[in-house]
């Protein structure tokens, strides 16, 4: 049995040189093994980095020199070569280069002559023609005058604007307005600065109560006409309330807040009489004054160096010092009688101080 085992594998190994030497020689043949000399003489793909070497022939020039004389040697060979060069060769260039020569002094020569001529022939000048002309001159100037003498009376006498002026004019203010707001507001300012509620313009009113007004007391007024302060409309029949003060018999009085529903308006207003002068005439406060005055001295000068000076003297005497000087305060309040619907004005202080 053993020998048969040993018998088989050598017959194995016999057998596989035979089927591994095929493939082994295809594989050989398939990666080029055998094909030398046709992979050498096959041309190789790519670009080719062997540079030619340089190869010059003796009548190539090599320089930019060389360049600039061959050209030079081929220009004289055409020459030479052509009808040019054979009359040279022949002599006859000489002769042509003399008589091109010739030719032109002669027509130099020419030309001299001909301006000669000219300067020979020109007629001679006449001196009489510049007094024409001089006498024409002024005729011109004086036409001028007179044109322009004419136009000015013309616009003289024409008093009355162009109306093609007077568009353009229009036209122009428009512009200037578009491109400067500003000179409408001016222009708005400058009209209510003359329309009827002007700084000189007073507005009527009236007194209201019959009262008798001190120093401080509260005066009410009533508005006669419409009012405009600050853009706003004040209506008419509106009543107006200020303080009073006495002063060099007159009672100034001054309003400085006017209330329009639920607003209080800030304005600056003073009341004239229709005499022009400010405040309202008080003769009367001269006289009240000199009898309270009077009063409070005859109060003053009561005196107590008669009675026993005892603690209830005392007593009594500053009691009585304090009734003289409530009495003496009380003579001296001035007052000023007021009728109701006595006519005044009121005067827009803050137009004024613009």
């Amino acid at each position: 049995m053993k020998t048969e085992l040993n018998r088989d594998k050598r017959r194995v190994l016999l057998f596989i040189p035979i089927l591994i030497v095929p493939f082994m020689a295809l594989g050989f043949y398939a990666m080029g093994g055998g094909r030398g000399d046709e992979l050498l003489s096959k041309p190789s793909a790519g670009i080719n980095t062997n540079l030619p070497n340089a190869s010059f022939s003796t009548d190539t020039p090599k320089t930019k020199a060389d360049y600039y004389q061959q050209a030079d040697r081929n220009s004289s060979n055409k020459e030479d070569n052509g009808i040019a060069g054979i009359a040279g060769q022949l002599g006859f260039s000489d002769l042509k280069r003399k008589a091109g020569s010739q030719d032109e002094q002669t027509k130099q020569i020419n030309e001299k002559l001909e301006a000669l001529n000219r300067e020979i022939n020109k007629p001679e000048p006449v001196y009489g023609q510049p007094k024409t002309v001089a006498k024409a001159q002024p005729s011109n100037i004086k036409n001028d005058v007179d044109r322009l003498e004419a136009l000015m009376k013309t616009m003289q006498d024409n008093k009355y604007e162009d109306p093609e002026m007077a568009q353009l004019n229009t036209m122009m203010q428009n512009i200037l307005d578009i491109q400067h707001p500003e000179r409408i507001t001016q222009r708005m300012q400058f009209t209510q600065s003359l329309s009827p509620d002007s700084q000189f313009r007073a507005t009527p009113a009236i007194i209201v109560d019959n009262q008798k007004a001190v120093q401080g007391a509260t005066i009410k007024i009533r508005l006669q006409d419409t009012l405009r302060i600050n853009g706003m409309l004040i209506p008419k029949g509106q009543e107006l309330f200020g303080a009073c003060r006495i002063t060099n018999q007159r009672l100034l009085l001054d309003i400085k807040n006017i209330r329009l529903g639920t607003s209080i308006i800030p304005v600056d207003l003073s009341v004239y009489s229709l005499d022009g002068m400010i405040g309202i005439d008080a003769p009367e406060a001269l006289l009240t004054g000199a009898l309270n005055n009077g009063t409070d001295n005859a109060v003053r000068s009561i005196g107590f160096g008669g009675f026993d000076q005892s603690v209830a003297t005392q007593v009594a005497g500053a009691g009585i010092d304090a009734a003289r000087q409530l009495v003496s305060k009380k003579v001296r309040n001035i007052k000023v009688k007021l009728k109701s619907g006595y006519s005044v004005l009121l005067r827009n202080n803050q137009l004024s101080s613009r």
